[in-house]
């Protein structure tokens, strides 16, 4: 077979020619095949088992499986002709070992124990879910919602506001210049859509700015379109909160309960698209941004929840009576620090329920009583938003929100950066099912009601021993003068460690020039203090002299899934979506 090659238009007079360098295994592929199959050229199954069992880590392997595993790569590499022997030879141990559908770095089922109550997991959540692009003027659909299911997020968020007329119910972000979409659109998507990805249960989050007549209207709707699906609690309030396991194919809402269904006679304007409100109100989140570091959490966390969750506190009684079907299909009830953010986290109760935070709120809130946060979430749910002058739809670092047990940190689905990436990879465990068993250290109390405190110095409990083989898949996914118009490609990896403050690291590979299948065979270590909450950010650079180095794909890895071994690790483009081709080869240990 002929050599391959790129040319490359040099100064519109001249081409350079570079060739094409066919992927090959690196050492330590080449040893492992040598080995297993005794310096022979043929790896048979119970060759092949041996090799998953010992090198891999598959204790759980069979027989059965290894010969799955080479009729796989017999039917994708040969077309369906296969040698008599059925073994693989070393190039076709090289392609299984680069097939992310075999040979993934984490596990593709679910596998934690769902039965706990609900407070025990990070829940996958979305913030102002039907948003088409940033807070202020885009669309409202029912389209992102849509997507976010699809994706395995489990929390949705609805901004509830009266339509023009009064009579009606529309979703969108109030005092914007945000688009209005009709309710029903939105509920009935998400009962299509709710269980396409996860039979894990969906929490809509509402944000509540009805009338009790319309508040009545809703209970209505939901219980027509979503039926038998709905969850709610026989008792006003929930005592402990039901299990994933048992909320399968269900839906909940949450929100603040009505308060005895009063209507206020000084209810701020409820015309959510006016354009005076919309500039005081961004005034206003802009102040509170400014002075943030001012005001301590417990002055303002009353104020900041009324905006994110509504507010339909009154002070006149109501003639509407619909109201009490609206309040008793609220299953997870969110609740309000009345008396100050310590004191709310403090207090017991024997009802259980939901509070909410702004980013800004929860950083001091961990930074002055971080082991009150902890203890909260072992018994209640904490959902964490973005702040208000997040306009772009930008996200904030989600590990914060995690490393004191916040079961919802909400995030902007329809936006992409590195924040967003984190929440993609934290959701890659157990199976992608939008629910994630937190590290039992969050929830265990010691003997003297003690619980784990982040900023307490802990020793390394483990390290993760990374080496970074090769990549491919480039050439089939861009064009030749995609990343430099005169030459291939210059790519180097970053790996960055996403944790508690003592584990965060960052590393990269040197840059390989010219190369579009580089191999870099380069080894790094991470020690860990805090593994559980790990998360390995990977990141693949083309680099430019002239200009600023270009994307090359991404991936986010949570560190206690990872699969030991050779694994054949998949990129992502910068919203999140998975590249067609592009992989690394990499191999992952802990010592």
């Amino acid at each position: 077979m002929g050599s391959s090659y790129n040319y490359y238009r040099m100064f519109g007079c001249f081409n350079r020619k570079f060739k094409i360098r066919e992927m090959e295994p690196p050492p330590d592929v080449r040893d492992a095949f040598c080995r297993y199959t005794r310096r022979g050229t043929q790896m048979n199954a119970d060759q092949l088992l041996r090799y998953l069992v010992e090198v891999q880590g598959e204790e759980g392997c069979t027989i059965k499986d290894a010969e799955q595993i080479i009729q796989q790569v017999a039917s994708r590499r040969h077309h369906l002709i296969r040698r008599l022997n059925h073994s693989l030879e070393l190039d076709d141990f090289l392609y299984f070992l680069f097939q992310d559908d075999l040979n993934g770095p984490i596990k593709s089922q679910v596998h934690h124990d769902m039965t706990a109550p609900l407070q025990h997991y990070f829940i996958y959540t979305g913030h102002n879910s039907y948003l088409t692009g940033n807070q202020l003027s885009s669309d409202c659909s029912e389209i992102p919602i849509v997507k976010a299911l699809e994706r395995g997020v489990r929390g949705i968020e609805l901004d509830l506001w009266p339509s023009s007329g009064k009579d009606n119910i529309h979703v969108l972000h109030g005092r914007t210049l945000t688009t209005p979409v009709p309710l029903l659109k939105c509920l009935k998507a998400i009962r299509d859509h709710a269980f396409v990805k996860s039979p894990y249960p969906v929490i809509i989050t509402l944000e509540d700015h009805l009338t009790p007549d319309l508040q009545a209207k809703v209970a209505e709707m939901v219980i027509q379109i979503f039926g038998e699906m709905l969850y709610y609690p026989q008792s006003e309030c929930l005592e402990e909160f039901p299990s994933p396991e048992r909320l399968k194919n269900r839906i909940i809402l949450s929100t603040k309960p009505p308060k005895e269904y009063l209507e206020s006679k000084h209810q701020r304007d409820t015309s959510p698209a006016g354009k005076d409100s919309f500039r005081e109100d961004i005034l206003k989140k802009e102040k509170c941004e400014i002075g943030a570091e001012d005001h301590d959490t417990d002055e303002r966390s009353d104020s900041d929840q009324d905006d994110e969750e509504g507010d339909t506190s009154n002070d006149q009684q109501s003639s509407q009576t619909g109201a009490p079907k609206y309040k008793s299909l609220i299953a997870v009830h969110a609740g309000k620090a009345k008396h100050g953010l310590k004191r709310a986290l403090r207090e017991g109760s024997n009802k259980v329920n939901r509070l909410s935070l702004s980013e800004q709120e929860l950083e001091r809130a961990a930074e002055n009583y971080g082991t009150d946060l902890i203890r909260f979430t072992q018994k209640n749910i904490l959902r964490v938003y973005p702040k208000g002058t997040r306009v772009t739809s930008s996200n904030f670092k989600p590990m914060t929100g995690w490393m004191h047990g916040a079961q919802m940190v909400a995030f902007n689905m329809q936006g992409y950066g590195k924040s967003l990436w984190m929440m993609h990879g934290m959701f890659r465990s157990n199976g992608s099912c939008g629910y994630v068993k937190k590290p039992r250290f969050l929830m265990d109390k010691g003997p003297h009601n003690e619980v784990f405190d982040p900023k307490a110095k802990l020793p390394v409990k483990t390290t993760l021993q990374v080496r970074v083989y090769m990549g491919d898949g480039w050439r089939l996914d861009f064009s030749h003068t995609h990343f430099d118009t005169y030459s291939p490609p210059d790519f180097y990896t970053k790996l960055y460690i996403v944790g508690v403050p003592a584990d965060v690291r960052k590393k990269k590979t040197r840059i390989l020039e010219d190369d579009w299948c580089p191999i870099w065979d380069e080894e790094f270590h991470f020690p860990l203090t805090v593994p559980e909450l790990a998360l390995l950010r990977i990141e693949v650079r083309e680099y430019d002299i002239s200009e600023k180095d270009d994307f090359g794909g991404q991936t986010c890895l949570p560190v206690s899934e990872l699969r030991t071994g050779i694994r054949s690790v998949p990129l992502y483009d910068k919203k999140g979506q998975k590249m067609k081709s592009v992989r690394l080869l990499m191999r992952f240990q802990f010592v």
